[in-house]
């Protein structure tokens, strides 16, 4: 049975080739990752709007999954890399669905036709994976090497949760897509046609090559999964040391968002108060990145339990949503009472 390496050990850091799973292991995830996304792009191969009762099917099944994956983990590796694995990935999920966000903003902003909708967030899921890939391998190599990349793991995060937390206070929801570095890098590069084309990203026009509308959103999209790699990938670092928990938490969190994203779509604004959630969580898991790295220094600092941060992460969250649901049922119901004219 392949088997997982231990946690990265608090003392000192570890050859990388040391903390991965075995080859078989590894195979037999990017196989399954690869499969998923090939089921996903068959499903997609016909544009149509999604039901509400296909979303909560595939949500349900990618849900599912990783939790069951989860219990295998437990059971075969032990308590500690099962905390780890579930950690990792209730942080990487509460940040995809704050991704999501950015994504209904863009999608919005595009006015992106529904039927298409789901092909963009599939071509974008498959971007994100592979600049988080590029990522994890970068980060494991430089944290198997130098103990001070934990500060500069815990520096970006403390920067991201400053940047979410001034998101959360600000009033405006809106992203103009003209100013994304992505969009006016390809209006430079190449002319955009004035509308869909269906699924094709470019078409030829006049006997040169242009973008399509939806091109553009796939490039808008694409830059922003940059941002998130860079959020994302030191936060699950934060975690766990162990490239392929890292590796893996990022997968699972990834492939459901296509569907997850049309359960929340009229949901998300709902939620009110997940950027201050998120910015405690990060700012908390760049503290821990930090006291971290003075455990490698110093012995005789505490470094933060797997579990307490497990707990930490809930508490948060519950309170985030809790908190968010009261505060719309109270705004509705000031609605309500409000005499129209």
């Amino acid at each position: 049975m392949p088997t997982l390496p231990l946690p990265l050990s608090a003392a000192q850091p570890v050859d990388v080739l040391t903390t991965i799973a075995d080859t078989r292991l590894w195979v037999l995830t990017v196989a399954g990752v690869l499969a998923l996304l090939a089921l996903d792009f068959l499903l997609t191969r016909r544009p149509h709007a999604v039901s509400m009762k296909e979303a909560l099917g595939w949500s349900a099944f990618y849900i599912a999954l990783p939790l069951a994956f989860g219990v295998w983990v437990w059971r075969a590796h032990g308590g500690e890399i099962g905390l780890q694995y579930y950690t990792g990935y209730l942080v990487e999920k509460s940040l995809s669905v704050d991704n999501l966000f950015i994504f209904i903003l863009i999608l919005s902003a595009f006015a992106v036709p529904r039927v298409l909708q789901q092909r963009v967030l599939l071509i974008g899921i498959v971007g994100a994976l592979v600049l988080r890939t590029i990522f994890i391998a970068v980060g494991a190599v430089l944290i198997s090497r130098f103990s001070v990349v934990f500060l500069v793991f815990g520096a970006i995060l403390l920067l991201t949760a400053w940047g979410v937390y001034r998101d959360a206070r600000s009033d405006e929801h809106t992203v103009d897509v003209q100013e994304l570095k992505a969009v006016r890098l390809a209006r430079k590069l190449w002319p955009v046609t004035d509308s869909y084309q269906g699924t094709r990203l470019t078409v030829r026009e006049q006997g040169r090559r242009a973008l399509t509308p939806l091109g553009l959103v796939v490039l808008a999209i694409l830059g922003t999964d940059i941002v998130f790699a860079v959020d994302s990938v030191p936060a699950v670092y934060g975690i766990t040391g162990d490239p392929y928990l890292v590796f893996v938490t990022n997968a699972f969190a990834l492939l459901g968002l296509r569907a997850l994203y049309f359960v929340l779509e009229g949901a998300l604004g709902t939620l009110r108060y997940l950027g201050y959630g998120l910015a405690l969580i990060l700012a908390f898991i760049a503290v821990k990145l930090v006291l971290h790295w003075a455990h490698t220094v110093w012995v005789e600092v505490p470094s933060i339990p797997t579990l307490f941060s497990l707990v930490f992460i809930v508490v948060v969250l519950t309170v985030t949503a809790v908190t968010s649901v009261l505060a719309e049922r109270r705004d509705s119901r000031r609605r309500e009472s409000t005499p129209v004219g």
